[in-house]
């Protein structure tokens, strides 16, 4: 089982953008393994969810219904997104609430932007 890089919860992209200059292999096992976690319909449809909620998080306990899944499927992919540092987990209780790591989608964008060329 091969080991992902530790993510970091940051706004920050991971390196500058593909069309300025070659990606290292760090950067590239990062950017891979963001891509990755968000390369899955059910990952995609649970980060936009959240993404649109009114307070920008939700409790797993309510996605559940919108993509017709059981609560141990939903913990995985969130625990997927999590761990690729684009969710963050709040755990209240017993429940367990995720939102969006501000700037995580910002900064895929950035990296992976092709400038206009005139």
């Amino acid at each position: 089982m091969s080991t992902l890089p530790s993510l970091p919860l940051a706004a920050e992209p991971c390196c500058a953008p593909l069309v300025h200059e070659p990606i290292a292999d760090d950067a590239a096992l990062q950017l891979a393994a963001r891509l990755k976690a968000l390369a899955e319909p059910t990952r995609l449809r649970l980060l936009s969810l959240i993404a649109a909620a009114p307070d920008g998080e939700m409790c797993v306990c309510d996605l559940t219904e919108p993509v017709q899944l059981s609560q141990p499927t939903v913990s995985h992919h969130l625990k997927v997104l999590v761990d690729a540092g684009i969710l963050t987990r709040d755990k209240r209780g017993v429940n367990v609430h995720y939102a969006l790591v501000p700037g995580a989608l910002d900064s895929l964008a950035t990296v992976l932007a092709t400038p206009a060329r005139g």
